[in-house]
C-alpha cells in the first residue's frame, strides 16, 4: 500500500492543504508558543501540550531511527531531503486534523471529550459507515504499530545488552512483564493519566536523543557539510541507479524519503486527532495549531538530524554496511565510542514504550466507537496481554499487516479533510488569518443527540 499511489494522495494532500489554507506553516513559532501555555478555563480533559505530548509519545517511535536509516539504505543519502520536505507540507495536514478534531468532537457516557476522524465523518459528512471503517483499521493498526512490535523492539535491544549475563529468552520474558505492568498502571487512568506521564516522558527523551545526536554530529563535524552537499546533491541527481535508467537515484530518493516521511510523522492518518480532540482550548484552531507542531518535532528535527548522524558516520567510515537499515543504524551509532550504542537503545527503547502509551489510547476510542465503554475493560486487558507476546515473538509478519492498516486507515482520514477543506479553510480564515485567535468559540461542545 505504501507504494507510489498512496504517496501521491498522502503528499498531494499535503500540498493541497498547505495552499488551501494559505500555508499556516508560517505560523509556526506562534503554535509552539501555544503549545507549552494553557487555556484553563475552556473544555476539554488535558492541557494543550498534554494533548500534543501523547500524540508525540505515538508518534516519535524506532521509525524516527531504524526507519531513516531504512530509507538511505534503499533510496540513498537525497532520501533525508525527501523526509524532511515532506514534513515541512505535512504541517498543513496536522493542522486541519487538529481544527476538524476540536470541530466535530462531543462527549461519551462520561462526560469525556472525543473525537477524531471518526466523528468527523458522522458528524461533518454522514458517513457513520465509513467512520466505522476508520475505527475497525485503527484498532487492528493499534495492536500491531502501537503495542506487539514496540514492545518487540523494547526486549531485543534489552536481550542485546544483558546477553554476557542473560539468555535472551530469559531477558525477553522479564521485559515483557516489566513493561506490560508499568502500561497497565498508566492506561487505567485513562487519557488524563497517559497524558501526565507522556508530558513528563516526552521532553525528557527527545531532549536527551537530540543531545547525543548533536554530540555525535561534534564528533563527525568534518563531515557536516559533505552530508549535507551529498543528500542535496542525490536528492536531485539525474544519475542511473543500480544500472536503471538516468534520473532513477532521484526516483529512489524520493519514493524512500517520502514513504519514510508520510509513515513516521503520521500526518494524515488520522491518529493525532484523536487524542488532540481531548484538549483544552478556546476554539478549533488554536489545537490546529499545537497539533501541527507534532509533525516539526518528529520529522523537521528528530528525523533530520538522525539522517545528519547516519549519512556523516557513512562518510567517517566507509566500512559501515548500508546494505540493511537495522544494521546501517546500529554501525552508524556504534562507531562513536563509550556514547553512540547507548544513545541509540536509549533512544529505541523511549521512542518505543511512548510509542504503547500513546497508539493505547488511539485505539481504545476506536473500539469505544464500534462498541461502546463496555468494551473498553475488555481492549485494556486485551493490549496488556499483547505487550507479553510482542516481547517474546517474532514479528515480521505483524509488521507488513500494520503497514496495510496504517494505509487503510489514512484513507477514510483524507476523505474527511479534502471533503470538509472548506470549512477548515473558513475557520483558519477566521481564527488565524483576521486576529481572532484568542476568541472563544461557540461551538466547542456539541454532544451527541
Amino acid at each position: 500500500m505504501w507504494g507510489w499511489p498512496m504517496i501521491i494522495l498522502l503528499l498531494g494532500t499535503h500540498i493541497f492543504l498547505t495552499f488551501r489554507l494559505k500555508v499556516p506553516q508560517r505560523k509556526l513559532w506562534t503554535a509552539i508558543k501555544l503549545s507549552v501555555g494553557k487555556d484553563k478555563n475552556s473544555s476539554g480533559d488535558v492541557s494543550q501540550f498534554g494533548a500534543l505530548a501523547t500524540s508525540l509519545a505515538a508518534t516519535i517511535g524506532t521509525g524516527n531511527i531504524i526507519g531513516v536509516a531504512t530509507a538511505i539504505s534503499l533510496g540513498g543519502p537525497g532520501a533525508v531531503l525527501w523526509c524532511w520536505l515532506t514534513g515541512v507540507f505535512g504541517i498543513a495536514t496536522k493542522y486541519a486534523e487538529g481544527l476538524l478534531a476540536i470541530k466535530y468532537r462531543t462527549k461519551n457516557a462520561e462526560g469525556k471529550m472525543i473525537g477524531g476522524p471518526m466523528y468527523a465523518l458522522e458528524r461533518g459528512l454522514g458517513m457513520k459507515w465509513l467512520a466505522v471503517v476508520f475505527c475497525i483499521f485503527t484498532a487492528i493498526a493499534a495492536f500491531g504499530i502501537g503495542n506487539t512490535v514496540q514492545a518487540n523492539a523494547i526486549s531485543e535491544n534489552l536481550s542485546l545488552v544483558c546477553q554476557d549475563l542473560f539468555d535472551p529468552l530469559t531477558t525477553k520474558m522479564v521485559t515483557g512483564f516489566i513493561v506490560a505492568a508499568i502500561v497497565g498502571f498508566v492506561i487505567i487512568g485513562g487519557v488524563k493519566s497517559i497524558a501526565t506521564w507522556c508530558t513528563r516522558l516526552v521532553p525528557f527523551m527527545a531532549l536527551l536523543y537530540v543531545l547525543g545526536c548533536l554530540y555525535i554530529l561534534f564528533v563527525n563535524h568534518q563531515y557536516i557539510i559533505q552530508a549535507l552537499q551529498l543528500i542535496v546533491g542525490e536528492a536531485f541527481s539525474l544519475k542511473a541507479f543500480g544500472g536503471g535508467t538516468a534520473g532513477t537515484v532521484i526516483m529512489m530518493a524520493a519514493r524512500y524519503g517520502i514513504a519514510r516521511g508520510l509513515f513516521s510523522n503520521e500526518s494524515g492518518m488520522g491518529s493525532a486527532p484523536i487524542v488532540a480532540a481531548a484538549a483544552q482550548t478556546k476554539n478549533p484552531v488554536r489545537q490546529a495549531l499545537v497539533s501541527s507542531t507534532g509533525t516539526f518535532w518528529d520529522t523537521v528535527v528528530i528525523c533530520a538530524i538522525t539522517g545528519m548522524v547516519v549519512v556523516t558516520s557513512i562518510l567517517a567510515y566507509p566500512e559501515i554496511s548500508q546494505d540493511d537499515g537495522g544494521m546501517l543504524t546500529k554501525e552508524a551509532f556504534g562507531m562513536i565510542p563509550y556514547i553512540g550504542t547507548p544513545i541509540l537503545t536509549f533512544g529505541i527503547i523511549t521512542f518505543s514504550f511512548s510509542t504503547i502509551l500513546g497508539w493505547s489510547y488511539y485505539g481504545e476510542r476506536a473500539v469505544e466507537y464500534l462498541g461502546g465503554r463496555r468494551a473498553v475493560f475488555c481492549y485494556r486487558v486485551l493490549w496488556i496481554l499483547l505487550v507479553l507476546v510482542g516481547s517474546v515473538l517474532s514479528l515480521d509478519l505483524v509488521w507488513n499487516i500494520s503497514d496495510l492498516m496504517n494505509a487503510m486507515m489514512a484513507i477514510p482520514n483524507l476523505i474527511a479533510l479534502l471533503l470538509l477543506s472548506g470549512i477548515i479553510a473558513r475557520e483558519t480564515d477566521y481564527y488565524l488569518w483576521k486576529g481572532n485567535l484568542d476568541q472563544d468559540a461557540n461551538d466547542l461542545q456539541n454532544p451527541m443527540k
